[in-house]
Parts: structure tokens; sequence; C-alpha cells
């Protein structure tokens, strides 16, 4: 069989001077974000099960890497230590629309004399075992990104590949990987069919009707590094696959629910990330589109801690939906209620970082 690739392609050359810690962005930074991740989690790791300098399990490389902690970031992360291929065995197959989501990172100070490409790809292998197979795929699909050390500025740029020749490049001016903070990029990728769209942080980098090739059925996620001689580094966390795309009009009209695992929250907060934005413009949509909807918002946690403390953050969580959307687009507080289930109703299994994902998730009930 022919080994078909998508290579979702990140170079970074990026020179942190100075550590900084996270900085909060607001919601109406992602005022232009259309990316709403898949209707089920699939696949999840935030690697917060794993040990602290151990290879995570559920991964397969060549190479090596291990957990770490970072000052000033929240949770756990890969850190890449040698150069090579890393594969989260989350499937074996991928449907025809998914979504994959994950943040990255470059080290501070970052060196990029001693470190190459950081590349993300979605493949068809004849063999899944051998991941490595994927770079001599004739047919791919890739988008590179260029930033410019010591600023804010880089380049991307987009290259289809058929039987081994290029039939399609692009190249376009980026912003994302700011040299002069030390804040993650959060990737999106959205596959429906042959369209592929890539956004970093709020911004639609690239929308590409045609770039997979008809028949393509990706079994294997590759992160790939071609080599590390040197003290930069780069990192991941909050890794999700989710599978089918929402239809949240049609939910409500057939089923007067819609759960969604696409509103995110801080760890043990309430405070609603920014790239939630997608997934509250779906919801505020249909409620615009009919004015006579009203709607509870309830939210649900997984089990980690206490009973207690979860029905409180639900609770408290979907207070944060319910302001936010009368906030950002003007949604009529009257026409919403809120309440929490806390760990109470689960979805899913609560033994594994994906069912603990789909546990956790806001649904909006019509009333």
């Amino acid at each position: 069989m022919k080994k078909i690739t998508l290579i979702i392609l990140f170079l970074t050359t990026i020179l942190f001077a100075y550590a900084q810690s996270d900085v909060s962005q607001s919601i109406k930074v992602y005022s232009k974000y259309d990316f709403v991740p898949g209707e089920k989690i699939v696949g999840f790791d935030d690697f917060m099960q794993a040990s602290v300098g151990d290879f995570p399990a559920g991964w397969n490389t060549n190479a090596a890497g291990e957990i770490v902690t970072i000052d000033g970031k929240s949770g756990k992360w890969l850190m890449f230590t040698k150069g090579g291929v890393f594969v989260p065995e989350f499937t074996d197959k991928l449907p025809d629309n998914f979504t994959i989501e994950f943040d990255l990172l470059c080290s501070s100070p970052f060196d990029p004399s001693g470190i190459t490409n950081f590349t993300a790809s979605l493949a068809q292998l004849d063999d899944p075992s051998q991941p490595q197979s994927w770079q001599v795929a004739d047919n791919n699909y890739s988008t590179s990104l260029f930033p410019q050390i010591g600023t804010e500025s880089g380049t991307s740029t987009t290259e289809s590949r058929k039987n081994g020749s290029n039939e399609l490049q692009n190249t376009t001016s980026t912003s994302q990987f700011d040299a002069t903070k030390g804040n993650p990029v959060h990737v999106s990728i959205w596959r429906q069919k042959e369209r592929i769209r890539v956004y970093l942080n709020e911004v639609k980098t690239w929308d590409i009707p045609k770039a997979i090739f008809p028949g393509t059925v990706f079994n294997a996620i590759v992160f790939y590094i071609q080599y590390i001689d040197g003290p930069g580094r780069y990192y991941i966390n909050n890794l999700r696959l989710a599978v089918g795309a929402p239809d949240t009009r049609n939910k409500f009209l057939t089923e007067g629910k819609w759960v969604t695992h696409g509103i995110l929250f801080d760890v043990n907060s309430a405070n609603i990330k920014a790239e939630s934005y997608g997934s509250l413009k779906e919801i505020a949509n249909v409620l615009k589109e009919s004015a006579d909807l009203k709607v509870k918002i309830v939210g649900y946690t997984d089990a980690d801690g206490s009973d207690a403390a979860n029905l409180d953050l639900s609770k408290r969580r979907a207070a944060s939906v319910k302001a936010a959307l009368a906030k950002e687009f003007d949604i009529d507080e009257s026409r919403m209620e809120t309440d929490g289930k806390g760990e109470s109703e689960p979805i899913d299994k609560n033994d594994t970082p994906a069912g603990k994902a789909n546990n956790r998730r806001v649904e909006f009930i019509k009333f």
C-alpha cells in the first residue's frame, strides 16, 4: 500500500530573551476564531498521570523525551530531548472528520543553532509500528512556521505533494510565536474530508479545500524533530484528538440538547480559555437565530478531587459560560439558567485521560 502522509510542519527558531509567566488572553482576542472541536474525544494527554523524568506511557519513539514541569507554566509537559519520531498511540484509524489540538512551547533561552524543525504529521502508514516511514511518503500536505529570532514576525508555508512532486505551495506572514514572550502557541488542526484548516492561536493560518487526496485514511499522529544538539528544547501539552462533526442546530431540534467539550477552563478554575470562542459562538448563533429559545447551561467535571469541590466548580463554570454569552455575544441573561452536576453523571470512564476529558463538558438543554 502506498504511504500517504499529511504533514503539519512547524519550523521554529525562536530565541526567548526573558522567561515570562503566562498572560491571560481575553476571549475577544479570538473574535474571528471559528474552530469547533469534534464531538467526542478519543485521545487526550495532559501528562498528569505520568511521572516527572519518565517517558509517557501510551507513546512510542525511536528517540528520547521526558515529562517535566516548567516554571510559570501550569501542568506537566513532554520535553523532546533527542531528535527522532514520537507517536501518541491514540488510534489506528482516523475518520474523515476530526480535530487535533495541542500547545507548543520552546525553551527559554532558545538556541536555534542546536535544534531543527518541529513537525506534527497526520499519516497513513503501511506499518504504524514503524512511524519513521512517513518521511519517504510520496504524497503529503504540510504547513511550516518560520519565526524570526528576537521578534514577533515570521512566515508560514503550505505545501502539497503528489507522487513525489510539489503540486501547491504558498507562504504568508505570521506572528503567533512571539519571541519576546515565553507563551505557548495553541495549534488547532481540523480535517473535513479533503479540506484542512490550521489555526495558530486565534488566526486561521491555512484553509485548503483540496489539501488531502481522496481515499486517504490516516492511521497515525507523528511528531518529528530531525536533531537536537544544543540547549534548545520543544515541549507539548494538552494534546486532544476529537472525532465527528458538531451539529449544534440539529442537536437542539432533534434532541433538545447540545453537549460540547470545546469550552475549556483553566485547571480547577472557572476561567474560560480564549480558544473556547468557536464553541461559544456556535451556541450564541443558535440563540440569536431562535429568539424564543431558552437554555439551561449545565457544567460537569471528572472525578478527580472531592465531590463537594467538583459540584461547586461545575456550578461556577456554568455561570462563567452564561456570563460570557451575555457579555461577548449580547445574549439576554433571562434566556439562560445555570446548574452544575459535578462528577455525578459521567458519560465515560474516569480511569483514562480521554475518559476524564469527555466527562469535563458543558451541556446546553432547551427548556
